[in-house]
């Protein structure tokens, strides 16, 4: 991880970032590189370390042609992308919650009696949890996910932008997904912008914050 990184300087990277909807269109990366970005996301945190997030990779002219009718406005996006990144929350996340915690006894980074009593608490209790509830777990943490997705995405020196505009009840269905597992969450696109995006404006934070 890490490894093709271009920029290390967090101030510009989070004050550069910009929902870019115009990319250069000869731009192509590579899926080494992609994946290298979903792992480097893939510390965000999560409940209970879970990892619920599940993406897929539209980097095709198969795959974007399927997509293309699914995401409503933002075709632009769609056509001219190095690829579109679909998130999906994974509802039985905690499916993997044993590898992950015996790998981590494994590796030294978790006791094994901290990995039992965690088990025993997640496996007694996350499966029997309110499938809406199970969906607003996952989403949340997928979102967390996204973000650093999206700011990783601006340390290899690439451009993004998050869309909530698509056909959530059909994406997963398109993409060979079980809708009832798996919950959308929302489109990222990526690649180099051919067209930068707006600067914009944000609220002060004295007129978003409540102090008690």
């Amino acid at each position: 991880m890490f490894t093709s990184t271009q920029n290390n300087d967090f101030a510009n990277i989070v004050k550069g970032r910009r929902s870019v909807r115009h990319y250069d269109e000869s731009i192509k990366i590579s899926r080494e590189e992609i994946s290298e970005m979903i792992a480097e996301a893939s510390l965000a945190p999560s409940s209970a370390n879970m990892q619920p997030w599940r993406v897929v990779v539209v980097d095709t002219p198969e795959g974007k042609e399927k997509l293309r009718p699914l995401v409503r406005f933002n075709t632009l996006q769609n056509d001219t992308s190095s690829a579109m990144v679909l998130i999906f929350g994974d509802t039985e996340s905690y499916l993997y919650v044993e590898e992950i915690y015996n790998t981590a006894v494994e590796q030294g980074k978790m006791p094994a009696e901290v990995r039992d009593r965690q088990l025993e608490t997640i496996l007694s209790m996350f499966p029997t949890l309110p499938k809406e509830l199970k969906v607003e777990i996952a989403k949340v943490d997928s979102s967390l996910f996204a973000m650093q997705f999206m700011l990783v995405a601006r340390a290899h020196g690439y451009d993004t932008n998050p869309m909530a505009g698509f056909e959530v009840d059909q994406v997963a269905r398109a993409f060979d997904l079980d809708e009832e597992r798996y919950a959308p969450v929302m489109i990222i696109s990526i690649g180099k912008a051919k067209e930068e995006g707006y600067e914009t404006v944000r609220l002060a934070s004295d007129k978003i914050t409540f102090w008690r």
